[in-house]
């Protein structure tokens, strides 16, 4: 398994990222739902589903700000330096 350093000289394995971390929450999502589904019913399903709703919506929203927003200064000049080395 590939490691890179980070700032505060922590490694960071190729499995720490961003799509992998949205995949395992689509799961327990899936989970979640099938768990309300079968424990209280359609009434459950539907209040399961508009915090799902809630909470897609931030999640679409943290999405588009991570592709528009330049990371922060500190990430940009590690990065920088790591490259002039």
């Amino acid at each position: 398994m590939t490691s890179q350093t980070t700032p505060g000289n922590r490694p960071i394995n190729r499995f720490r990222n961003y799509w992998i971390f949205s995949a395992g929450l689509a799961i327990v999502w899936a989970i979640v739902i099938i768990l309300r589904t079968r424990m209280g019913g359609e009434s459950t399903l539907r209040d399961t589903f508009l915090i799902f709703g809630g909470f897609a919506i931030g999640w679409v929203a943290t999405t588009i700000a991570r592709y528009i927003y330049p990371p922060a200064k500190l990430w940009q000049q590690f990065y920088r330096s790591d490259k002039d080395a």
